[in-house]
């Protein structure tokens, strides 16, 4: 091996790990608060507050500008459903277990689930204001059996944070426990407003707020993480392999010789 081709080999096997990683350097700068990302949430029912429905969130936040996508489908139809980012906590839905036995029966109160999902951070009312003061603004929230509520918003600084650092839940409440067709006092007064039935307050759907799946391409990243690692990779590898090339050529060359 000649020294030229040596010293080409070495520096070309200190440079491709280099160019293989420095985009996941780049691409893992997830922390600011200005990155673009696009959130998910699968929104399952609470079974133990006799909830049948399903739905789906999707939020792309930039800043703090969001722009939020809920859709849902099966619970209490000419209702009003108040729906929340609930944010500080674990980032999670609580249990049926964290339900407790209140007048002899067995559900699941906005407050049960706190310790999971913490308080509300975000009112995601149809109009006008969309902080905790809001929460209970049951005339500006969505109404119905089949809902599909597509709004851009501001985030206050906590709740922006506790999305990016993934403890952001999306809470859908208002529950038809006995079956009746309305929110009545079955269950007795709210756990959040006495002046309200229970069942008008209680959670129905919950989704942890989590980043897109790998591979899914985030808002502006152009691209995946893992696609430009292995794009990346492959160049290096191609630069080592023409390298070695270069050197088998070379020896096969001088054996002629």
């Amino acid at each position: 091996m000649t020294k030229k081709i040596a010293c080409a080999l070495a520096a070309l096997a200190t440079v491709a790990p280099a160019v293989a990683f420095a985009p996941a350097a780049i691409a893992d700068d997830t922390s600011s608060r200005d990155h673009a990302i696009t959130l998910h949430a699968t929104l399952n029912p609470f079974k133990v507050n006799k909830v049948t429905g399903s739905g789906t969130a999707m939020v792309h936040l930039e800043g703090n500008k969001a722009h939020v996508t809920v859709k849902h489908r099966g619970l209490l139809a000419g209702a009003p459903h108040a729906q929340h980012f609930h944010i500080g906590a674990k980032g999670v839905c609580p249990p049926d277990s964290a339900a407790m036995k209140r007048n002899g029966k067995v559900f699941l109160n906005t407050t049960d689930g706190a310790p999971f999902y913490g308080g509300i951070g975000t009112s995601l009312t149809t109009t006008g204001d969309t902080s905790p003061a809001s929460g209970l603004a049951v005339d500006r929230f969505p109404v119905g059996s089949k809902v599909h509520y597509e709004r851009t918003i501001h985030l206050s600084d906590e709740a922006a944070k506790s999305l990016r650092e993934g403890t952001g839940v999306v809470v859908v409440h208002g529950i038809d426990f006995n079956g009746n067709g309305k929110y009545d006092d079955n269950l007795g007064p709210s756990d959040l407003d006495p002046k309200l039935p229970s069942e008008a307050t209680n959670p129905a759907l919950c989704g942890p707020l989590k980043m897109a799946a790998k591979g899914a391409v985030h808002g502006g990243q152009g691209g995946t993480q893992s696609t430009v690692n292995t794009a990346a990779a492959a160049a290096g590898g191609t630069l080592l392999l023409g390298a070695a090339a270069a050197y088998g050529l070379r020896r096969r060359t001088a054996r002629q010789d």
